[in-house]
């Protein structure tokens, strides 16, 4: 087990075990296992632990195209996963539109509030008038019960039927290659953005950076492959790779990258 936390955070430990327990349920019941929907980190890391090769298979779903937050089903090699077996429902708002304009913390802020766990629900996809987001069907029942507001606007909840258009990818990624000096959180923002260190660290000491939906205020945080950086009033991205060094000995790393809307 040491040699699998020594790959990771020391603050990833709890969910590596968890993983961990996960494959060897499997094994030892050999049947699948369908975990909550994992943000991109988490995906890496169960996918890393448990393999592409060997007894105990992974394949993943969040519905949505593109989706970023997925349901991962861990299986044994002699089954053969289906759509079906991910048990995702797709909730679709309906809303004053032409009073009232939703956005995406609203709808996250909401879902939250009804007691529900982010685990429980995957992306969240806005149009103008429009909002859809992907929930675990075992608790479709209670969204549909107990989500009737969202800030002061009444909203009805309806499950959309199989087949039915579903919204794209709000943005679109836009690769790049680059370096930086180290992976601290405060070098490579200033080596992605046209900001110097001083003020991505005071970004970050304000409470305006998000790493996998968690603020992080310590500029010297870790930057991982995988990870999701969040910065508000500029936009986010995420670590795709991490390639080697340079001859100058920088780090050369491939992002993804969203451009705050203007």
């Amino acid at each position: 087990m040491e040699e699998i936390f020594q790959h990771f955070r020391p603050e990833e430990k709890t969910f590596i075990e968890q993983v961990v327990g996960w494959k060897r349920e499997v094994e030892d019941r050999y049947a699948p296992k369908l975990t909550d929907f994992l943000d991109p980190r988490q995906q890496l890391i169960s996918t890393s632990i448990i393999g592409i090769n060997g007894s105990v298979l992974t394949e993943a779903s969040g519905q949505f195209d593109e989706a970023e937050r997925k349901r991962l089903l861990i299986y044994p090699d002699y089954f053969q996963p289906s759509e079906e077996d991910f048990n995702i429902a797709i909730c679709e708002l309906q809303f004053p539109s032409k009073f009232i304009q939703l956005k995406h913390p609203d709808v996250l802020g909401a879902l939250l509030s009804i007691g529900l766990d982010r685990s429980k629900f995957g992306d969240i996809r806005l149009a103008e008038s429009t909002v859809q987001f992907a929930v675990a069907k075992e608790i479709l029942e209670y969204v549909i019960v107990n989500l009737d507001s969202i800030g002061k606007a009444k909203v009805h909840v309806k499950e959309i039927p199989e087949g039915a258009s579903l919204l794209p990818v709000e943005s679109h990624w836009i690769d790049q290659v680059l370096t930086t000096s180290s992976m601290r959180l405060d070098t490579v923002l200033a080596s992605i953005y046209p900001i110097s260190r001083q003020k991505a660290a005071m970004l970050i000491s304000a409470g305006k950076v998000k790493v996998n939906f968690a603020v992080r205020e310590q500029v010297a945080f870790e930057l991982h492959e995988s990870d999701l950086v969040s910065i508000r009033g500029y936009g986010r991205l995420v670590i795709k790779s991490i390639e080697g060094r340079t001859k100058k000995e920088k780090i050369r790393i491939k992002i993804g990258r969203i451009e705050r809307k203007s």
